[in-house]
C-alpha cells in the first residue's frame, strides 16, 4: 500500500482534493493517506506556511497530492508551492492540456504537454532591493541543470509515444542564459534521434499557439517561460481547471493542478475538480497503476462529454462534490 502525503492546500484547495481523493479511492487501488498542511492556515497560526513537520511528511513519503496554495502577490512570504518542490528536491514540473468533447474551445484536438525547470531561472531566489526605488533579479542557468531537465523530456516523450519538442527561449537577446540553455538541450537530443527536437523564440510560440495549437507535442522551457506557457494552453483547451500537472525529482514527485487557490470560490462548491482529479491519474501512472488511472481518465471524459453533471466553467451547473461522485461512480463501476 503506498503511502501518499495529502496536502490540500488553500482556498477552493481542500474541495478539488477531496474530489480527487475520492476518484482515486474509487479505483479500488489502496493508499495510505499521510495528512499534511502548508499555506496560509499555517502561515496565520503558527508564524510558517512551511511547518517542519510538513517538510519532513513530503520528504520522507516522496509521492504527495496536493492542492493549491496561495502566494502573496508583491509582499509576505515566498511562495509555499516552490519552498515545498524544493524540500522534495523537484526539478521537472509536467502539465498536459488536452481538448475535451464537451468542453467550450475553438481548438479541438490539441494534447500539448509543458515540461519546465524547476529550479533555476528567475524564480531561482537571487534577487534583491536596490535602494527603495529599484529592484533586480538574476536568471541564472546551468549546463547541469539544463541537461537534466533535457535528458527528463526525451525520456518522458519516448516512454508516452510523443515524437516532437519544441524548445522554447530568448536566445536572440538573452545569449548568455537562454543561449547556454538551448545549446545543451540541443546536445541531449543528439542521443535521442527517434524524438523529433526543433525550438522558437517565447514570443513567436505564443503567436504560432493561439493560431495552431495542435501542431505541438511537447513544449520544453525554463521556469518562467514554462509557467506562462502552460496557463496559456490551459486557456486554449478551455480553462484552468481541466488541467492536471505533476513535478518530479530522483526521490519524489507531486500531483498537482495548474490553477491557483481561487479564494473568492472557496468554500462554495463551485469550482472544477477536473485538474487535481487527472493529477491523481498521473499519479496512478507513476505508481505502475496504468489501468486504473485510464479508467480515472476514461470516466472523467466521459462526464464531462455527457455534460450532465459538469460545473459552469464547462457549460454545467453541478458542483466540485456532484462532479467527483459522477466520475467516482463511473471510475468504480
Amino acid at each position: 500500500m503506498p503511502q501518499v502525503g495529502f496536502v490540500p492546500g488553500d482556498g477552493i484547495g481542500p474541495e478539488v482534493t477531496a474530489a480527487a481523493r475520492r476518484v482515486l479511492d474509487a479505483t479500488g487501488v489502496a493508499f495510505d493517506w499521510i495528512d499534511g498542511q502548508a499555506g496560509e492556515i499555517p502561515a496565520r497560526d503558527r508564524d510558517t506556511p512551511l511547518p517542519p513537520e510538513t517538510l519532513e511528511m513530503v520528504s520522507r513519503v516522496g509521492l504527495v497530492l496536493k492542492g493549491p496554495m496561495a502566494n502573496p502577490i508583491g509582499h509576505g512570504y515566498d511562495s509555499p508551492n516552490i519552498g515545498l518542490r524544493a524540500a522534495a528536491a523537484l526539478f521537472a514540473n509536467v502539465r498536459v492540456a488536452q481538448s475535451f468533447e464537451g468542453a467550450p474551445t475553438p481548438f479541438p484536438g490539441v494534447d500539448i504537454v509543458v515540461i519546465r525547470e524547476l529550479t533555476e531561472d528567475i524564480y531561482n531566489g537571487a534577487r534583491q532591493m536596490v535602494g527603495p526605488d529599484a529592484a533586480i533579479a538574476i536568471k541564472f542557468v546551468t549546463r547541469a541543470a539544463s541537461e537534466r531537465i533535457a535528458r527528463f523530456a526525451f525520456e518522458y516523450a519516448i516512454r508516452n509515444g510523443r515524437r516532437r519538442i519544441t524548445v522554447t527561449h530568448k536566445a536572440a537577446t538573452l545569449k548568455p542564459t537562454d543561449g547556454l540553455f538551448l545549446d545543451t538541450v540541443r546536445d541531449v537530443a543528439k542521443d535521442y534521434p527517434s524524438v523529433e527536437c526543433d525550438d522558437h523564440l517565447i514570443d513567436v510560440l505564443a503567436m504560432h499557439l493561439v493560431r495552431q495549437p495542435q501542431q505541438f507535442d511537447i513544449l520544453l522551457a525554463p521556469f518562467q517561460y514554462g509557467d506562462i506557457l502552460a496557463d496559456l494552453c490551459a486557456g486554449i483547451v478551455g480553462g484552468l481547471g481541466l488541467v492536471p500537472g505533476a513535478s518530479f525529482g530522483e526521490n519524489a514527485a507531486f500531483f498537482e493542478a495548474a490553477h491557483g487557490s481561487a479564494p473568492k470560490y472557496a468554500g462554495l462548491d463551485k469550482v472544477n475538480p477536473t485538474a487535481l482529479i487527472l493529477s491523481g491519474a498521473l499519479l496512478l501512472d507513476h505508481i505502475g497503476e496504468i489501468a486504473a488511472a485510464e479508467r480515472v481518465r476514461a470516466a472523467t471524459r466521459a462526464v464531462i462529454a455527457e455534460g450532465k453533471a459538469t460545473t459552469y466553467d464547462i457549460g454545467g451547473s453541478a458542483g466540485t462534490s456532484a462532479m467527483a461522485a459522477a466520475i467516482a461512480e463511473r471510475v468504480g463501476a
